[in-house]
């Protein structure tokens, strides 16, 4: 037992449930920031430009909806390399990564795909395998791509297609739970994703494998919304325009080492999160689709996707722009304060408790 610990120790090879759903998990979000949600945004982009008159514009359109449609193309590549990077592999089997992700991510393919999460568990066992033959043969460039393609293909020839079959049940269920009822469900989705978003682990990366949205993904993104702002406004005395920079535009996650000292600290961005969820459902019907739903307010990403969702539809007019001004910043913003002034009177959230 000892030797089998001293050789995962000198491999980097760690078992456990933080590196896998935390750090691994956090490398999957940053595959499918930089490739699927990128090229999402690069297609919108595209149309628009390609609105405006003139040769130019109509090359300059063409040119960025090509690089739209690579950057999603090669998501599964990316969110393997995104994982190889978090989990510590060496290049080549980071290169292998890449190409168990591409693999993965569509298979087994129409009407199905694995998507991400069969792209996570295919690509974690050939980094892990790949990393403990790595270098171990003189003839390593033969041995550690054979070994940590072969296992990353069998596991996904394995897994993928219950994987695919599974998630595509779980995401028709809650879409159509949600259009079935939208209040109740608005408020479920919209805490328990806005609670996934601040803790430790991807909510972009879960809701891009279960394949939320429509109005299911615009609760969503309430909830991603209710925990940034909501973080960043009750938490202004503390950390002043930096916080609000940090969580509303960056991540809530920064609260989580105050949250396990004081979870109460936690009660008013998701009091907020409650009631936005049915705000975005039932009276502004916000839509947004897989990544950006888990992405809130994080570069603007998750109102950017919500944006070209409902222009896709053909359902972004007034309302919707009100909506999203709403739900996503100005809603999240006064209920969060106004709980979190009412527990400081009561001395629930004492000063310095949500200090970064």
């Amino acid at each position: 037992m000892g030797k089998t610990q001293e050789f995962l120790k000198r491999k980097d090879i760690n078992i456990s449930a933080k590196t896998y759903f935390v750090d691994a998990m956090s490398g999957m979000a940053q595959g499918l920031f930089a490739s699927l949600l990128v090229g999402t945004i690069l297609s919108t982009v595209a149309k628009y430009i390609g609105m405006i008159d003139g040769a130019f514009f109509a090359r300059f359109a063409h040119f960025i909806a090509k690089a739209g449609t690579a950057s999603s193309a090669i998501a599964g590549a990316a969110i393997g390399v995104g994982i190889a990077a978090a989990l510590k592999a060496p290049m080549l089997v980071t290169a292998c990564a890449a190409a168990v992700g591409y693999f993965a991510n569509a298979y087994p393919g129409q009407p199905y795909a694995a998507g991400p999460l069969g792209v996570f568990i295919a690509v974690i066992f050939a980094v892990e395998f790949g990393k403990a033959v790595s270098k171990e043969t003189k003839v390593d460039i033969l041995v550690t791509p054979i070994t940590s393609l072969g296992i990353g293909y069998l596991v996904a020839y394995l897994t993928c297609p219950v994987i695919a079959i599974a998630m595509n049940w779980l995401g028709e269920f809650i879409n159509y739970a949600t259009t079935m009822h939208p209040f109740v469900m608005g408020i479920i989705i919209s805490v328990v994703v806005g609670i996934i978003l601040t803790l430790p682990i991807s909510s972009a990366a879960i809701c891009a494998s279960i394949g939320i949205a429509g109005i299911a993904g615009g609760a969503a993104l309430a909830g991603c919304c209710a925990q940034m702002v909501g973080f960043a406004v009750a938490s202004f005395r503390e950390n002043q325009w930096g916080g609000v920079v940090s969580q509303g535009l960056g991540t809530s996650m920064l609260q989580m080492p105050n949250i396990v000292k004081k979870p109460v600290i936690w009660i008013p961005a998701t009091l907020a999160a409650a009631i936005t969820g049915p705000l975005a459902t039932v009276v502004f019907k916000l839509e947004c689709s897989k990544v950006s739903a888990g992405m809130g307010t994080c570069g603007l990403v998750g109102p950017i996707g919500c944006f070209s969702d409902m222009s896709a539809s053909g359902t972004l007019d007034a309302k919707a722009w009100i909506g999203m001004a709403v739900v996503c910043i100005i809603a999240p913003a006064l209920l969060s304060l106004a709980f979190s002034e009412i527990m400081r009177k009561l001395g629930w959230i004492k000063e310095g408790d949500m200090k970064l």
